[in-house]
């Protein structure tokens, strides 16, 4: 099913384009009509199966149906609950793209920020809130923002907010919600917690599941290099010359690791598409890859969402993003359409947990491929030291059984 099957207002419709949204993923499929029609939804779909689009495009949809009634004020008329600050953050950047053309604005209030700066955006009036709950519970208790508007409820990584402790903060919350609202309640996992918290907070709500084996494309192979930090940069130059690759989309953490990656491929012709950069000159960026005259495009992650590039053979995860779920939408740029695709990660030893994260949510093992000179030291270190630790302590052990058999004899 694509898109511009659903009638959305034309521009919504034009942004999701812009975003280089087609065809719809399961997830969307199955969530996006009934949730436009204020269906409250119970949906269990692993993180990297698109379901921020899921929930927010019909959220915005409903916001331009029903214009705001004046005499509700300025209070957020969809507020959108997350566990964490970078969830928050990134909700805002993708949600924001969705109604770039949209007379709608958006907002997000999270911990580790200056609630000044909130407070001033709470006070000139929100239309989408995305927001941690500890963080509204304070603005809440300041008076800074008023939820009696709110028309809809999205519970974003519900499972996460039961696990954090969160869910007394949200029923909190809710309590300030006075207006019969619809609700979205999104899990990656389902338990029993989570059903009982669906029994609670949903009415005459329908369940939608999204299966595992949905998450990944299985005509991407996944291949990672373990390497030092600072030998990052060598063997991407190495494997570009060795491959002779004519494109390859290379992604970083962040906008600065971006641009000394580029000033290092001297050379070549390489752009960057980050979040510093304005719309126009990502878009030209992003065109010139497309062509062909740019043969590197490094991109961070807010940068990167919605980019639509056929016939990519290769993606390269300079750093491991921060969610697992961004690996998925960093991969979902190769083998596409059938066409076989390849991931290449490379992976410095303060990397290891986070690439545990995402081999559990992919469901498989990714394969480790060994280069010489480009080892990671630490890790080579620690395994050494481990086995060092380990043979003195058998040495003792037969040395104590030698000495035990003396005594008996």
């Amino acid at each position: 099913m694509i898109f511009s099957s659903l009638d959305l207002t034309p521009d919504l419709q034009k942004a999701i384009g812009r975003c280089g949204y087609r065809e719809m993923t399961p997830i969307q499929e199955q969530a996006i009509i009934p949730a436009r029609r204020g269906k409250d939804l119970l949906a269990i779909a692993q993180t990297g199966t698109g379901k921020t689009a899921a929930f927010a495009i019909p959220v915005l949809q409903q916001l331009m149906n029903n214009p705001r009634d004046e005499t509700d004020g300025s209070g957020p008329r969809a507020l959108i609950l997350t566990p964490t600050r970078e969830l928050a953050e990134q909700l805002a950047s993708t949600i924001g793209e969705y109604a770039q053309f949209l007379p709608l604005s958006i907002a997000a209030v999270y911990g580790g920020a200056k609630m000044g700066g909130q407070e001033q955006k709470l006070k000139q009036g929100v239309d989408v809130l995305i927001a941690t709950p500890g963080r509204l519970l304070e603005h809440l208790t300041l008076c800074n923002v008023d939820l009696a508007p709110v028309e809809c409820v999205v519970m974003d990584e519900a499972d996460r907010m039961l696990d954090m402790g969160f869910i007394t903060d949200v029923q909190t919350l809710l309590e300030g919600v006075t207006k019969k609202h619809q609700t979205l309640l999104f899990s990656a996992t389902s338990s029993g917690a989570v059903n009982d918290l669906a029994k609670k907070l949903l009415r005459n709500h329908q369940e939608i599941r999204v299966s595992k084996d949905q998450v990944t494309a299985e005509t991407v192979e996944h291949v990672l290099y373990a390497v030092n930090e600072d030998q990052k940069v060598d063997l991407f130059l190495e494997l570009l010359e060795e491959n002779n690759w004519f494109q390859v989309l290379v992604f970083t953490s962040t906008k600065k690791q971006a641009d000394q990656l580029k000033a290092k491929l001297k050379g070549y012709p390489v752009a960057t598409c980050h979040g510093d950069m304005r719309q126009n000159a990502r878009r030209r960026a992003l065109k010139e890859f497309k062509s062909g005259k740019v043969q590197v495009l490094i991109a961070t992650e807010v940068a990167a969402r919605g980019l639509d590039i056929e016939g990519l053979d290769y993606v390269v995860n300079f750093n491991l993003p921060f969610l697992a779920e961004d690996y998925v939408h960093r991969i979902g740029r190769t083998g596409r359409a059938g066409s076989q695709g390849h991931a290449i990660s490379f992976v410095s030893r303060e990397e290891e947990r986070t690439l545990g994260s995402i081999q559990r949510l992919i469901g498989q093992k990714i394969t480790r491929v060994k280069r010489e000179g480009f080892q990671s030291s630490h890790r080579d270190t620690l395994i050494r030291q481990v086995a060092e630790q380990k043979r003195p302590a058998r040495k003792n052990k037969a040395t104590q059984t030698k000495i035990k058999s003396k005594k008996r004899s």
